[in-house]
């Protein structure tokens, strides 16, 4: 890769002054704090050096089976335009539109389904190039200190033998197969990749916790809650496909349904469609919701929240709801998308702390239970006696690295809340992994997941 990137510094030069003028003109937030400056530099730096080094790999095994030269150079007109436009298309400081917003089309498919492949692909593989390069030059300098030290244990007499004393850990045939293994191991993301956005992103999972709250009520035993999260309507999670998630939640009996927000994706037009595929909902005590940062992002709070209340679903916006049975309450909470200042959250309603406001909803002598898209706001909720707090917004970091560690993503680091239960003194958080995608529309290691909470006395 060094060799490539000595004998190509023009490309070099131009693709990453390229992006970095992307990035500052298109993400202005990430000039909000040096912190994120250099997490998301760092991100963009390892992309284009992922590019310079797979891009020439891709023409050199095309070459191995063209022998002319004139060949060559089409070869190379073939694979750079095309990659060019898709480069472009999808960086390039200016908007070229995808078409329909809500169903799968060849424009989408190529421009962000193809493309998403292989820049996953790509970046992922060429990180654990770099691990194998670490792990071969790590073992060649620890056998130079090695034999350097043997050297000075020797004496003099035997450094001034021709050679010194015999060691090569630098066998040339030993490096060449590490070599081999590392791009062969390193093609396997691409491979995941392609899973993760045929199959990963529609692979749902129900999952069912047992939340234990000592202060529920005795009619509240069993009491069942059904949550959903985080759709994102786009040509990669249709209406079609978010309505086989309702027939799913519908089938689970749920006594309440909790919607966390995020019902879009970028296109304010889609919101009566996906009000539309969510009007199937049903539970015994209602459906409720609260609305996400996407909702704030294209301007449709107000509108999507009248088009639910016309669908029969309830979405509270700093406010409440009870929840009676057989003379005993629950108390519902809802709030919007909220942003603390100079935080790294996805823009929202700005607050000093979170939950700003929202103690006046809280009863002291009823088991609260809050819909928070956001769950930063959970450390609040839990000093504010909240008894339970449902979130989403992470879609369980979406390409997830839960194998190392659960709080491992590589979608939505800035939460150290990813997925699933959660419990500090004053309170409980489950926070559901989404039905949709942003960014790549790829799941690995984080399914979609519909989940039934069984709330219980103990």
């Amino acid at each position: 890769m060094i060799s490539f990137l000595r004998a190509h510094k023009g490309v070099s030069v131009i693709i990453f002054s390229w992006v970095v003028f992307c990035a500052f003109v298109l993400i202005p937030s990430w000039r909000e704090g040096p912190f994120a400056f250099v997490f998301f530099s760092t991100l963009f730096v390892t992309m284009i050096a992922s590019q310079l080094f797979w891009i020439p790999r891709v023409i050199g095994l095309g070459e191995r089976f063209i022998l002319g030269k004139p060949q060559r150079i089409w070869l190379k007109v073939i694979v750079g335009v095309p990659y060019l436009f898709f480069f472009a298309s999808n960086f390039g400081p200016w908007y070229i539109p995808r078409g329909d917003s809500t169903h799968l089309t060849l424009r989408s498919v190529l421009l962000d389904g193809a493309w998403s492949v292989w820049l996953v692909g790509s970046w992922v593989g060429f990180a654990l190039v770099m691990v194998f390069w670490t792990v071969d030059r790590a073992g060649r300098a620890a056998a130079w200190v090695y034999r350097k030290a043997r050297e000075a244990a020797a004496g003099p007499a035997a450094a001034s033998m021709p050679g010194g004393i015999p060691l090569d850990p630098a066998s040339p045939a030993r490096r060449r197969l590490l070599e081999q293994a590392a791009v062969a191991v390193s093609a396997v993301p691409f491979v995941a990749a392609a899973y993760g956005l045929l199959y990963g992103r529609l692979d749902v999972e129900v999952t069912r916790p047992r939340i234990a709250l000592a202060r529920l009520p005795k009619a509240f035993e069993g009491f069942r809650i059904v949550q959903l999260s985080d759709f994102h309507i786009s040509p990669f999670i249709t209406a079609d496909q978010i309505r086989r998630c309702v027939t799913i939640a519908n089938g689970l009996k749920a006594d309440l349904v909790a919607l966390t927000g995020d019902y879009l994706a970028d296109d304010p037009a889609a919101e009566g469609e996906v009000v539309h595929a969510l009007a199937g909902l049903r539970a015994s005590y209602g459906v409720f919701g609260c609305l996400g940062n996407h909702e704030f992002y294209t301007e449709t709070e107000d509108s999507i929240t009248r088009l639910f209340a016309a669908a029969g679903i309830r979405i509270l916006r700093q406010e409440r709801a009870s929840i009676q049975s057989h003379g005993e309450v629950l108390n519902l909470i809802g709030v919007d998308y909220q942003q603390r200042r100079f935080s790294r959250d996805h823009d929202g309603h700005l607050v000093d702390r979170y939950l700003e406001g929202s103690e006046k909803l809280v009863m002291p002598d009823m088991v609260n239970i809050l819909l928070s898209h956001n769950p930063n706001s959970f450390d609040r909720a839990a000093e504010s006696g909240i008894d339970l707090t449902l979130a989403g917004h992470s879609h369980g970091g979406q390409l997830a690295l839960s194998f190392i560690n659960r709080g491992l993503a590589l979608v939505y680091p800035e939460t150290p809340y990813v997925s699933g239960w959660y419990e500090k003194p004053g309170g409980q958080l489950y926070v559901n992994r989404g039905i949709g995608t942003t960014g790549p529309p790829i799941r690995l290691g984080a399914r979609p997941e519909i989940t039934v909470l069984e709330l219980s006395r103990k």
